[in-house]
């Protein structure tokens, strides 16, 4: 059994329990209330910045020069699409410069980057794709998922037709492959690390829809 069918079999209750999760069932319905997806984006866009740095770890800790390449053009990405769609999200909600410099993280994003640095700093670069590969597959799924949804809201359509292209389709398999390649090469142990990284990633990819959807705040 290739690894990524191991993680994908693994992971596949919390990747249930996100596809019917109510924030993503109110992107494809069109019921989500605006002021939910805006605590998503404000917290996305934090994420995706960290998301970019550990791509950028990997290129660093990549042992061949094509890799470092293939990682680095992932941040490219990153910051290319991603955030551009942010941008475009924020024109949308009417997020201003100061709710921007003002924002705080909320406490499940705070740690799911948490835990994506532990295994970028403490890991090789399989510790790293494994801790990022759910947030990569996951959305290509729901994109895949929701292409037939017919939201109401602009800005539902946009968010779902970002991630059901063959562009994004491409660089979730070629980080799929590149994961299974790593795995080939090392001993079982660092394939349970690297499964437990994969897990937990997946659990706060669920835990994000759940923070948006609640406008999760920080307690205290």
């Amino acid at each position: 059994m290739l690894f990524s069918k191991r993680l994908r079999e693994a992971a596949d209750a919390s990747w249930e329990a996100s596809f019917s999760h109510p924030f993503v069932t109110g992107i494809a319905d069109g019921t989500l209330p605006l002021d939910r997806f805006k605590h998503y984006v404000l917290n996305d866009a934090y994420y995706l910045s960290c998301f970019a740095q550990v791509q950028a770890l990997g290129a660093a800790k990549a042992t061949d020069l094509h890799t470092s390449n293939r990682m680095a053009a992932h941040v490219q990405g990153t910051y290319g699409a991603e955030l551009s769609l942010h941008e475009k999200f924020s024109g949308m909600l009417g997020i201003t410069d100061e709710e921007r410099s003002s924002f705080q993280p909320a406490p499940t994003a705070y740690a799911y980057t948490s835990h994506m640095f532990r295994a970028a700093y403490t890991g090789h670069l399989g510790d790293i794709i494994a801790a990022i590969l759910p947030c990569y597959w996951l959305y290509y799924e729901i994109g895949e998922r929701l292409q037939g949804a017919k939201p109401d809201e602009p800005i539902y359509r946009e968010w779902i037709a970002a991630y059901g292209g063959e562009w994004f389709k491409e660089l979730v398999q070629e980080q799929i492959d590149r994961l299974d390649a790593i795995a080939d090469t090392v001993t079982e142990a660092d394939r349970e690390r690297m499964q437990r990284s994969f897990l937990i990633s997946s659990r706060y990819e669920y835990l994000f829809w759940d923070m948006a959807y609640k406008k999760e705040q920080w307690p205290v």
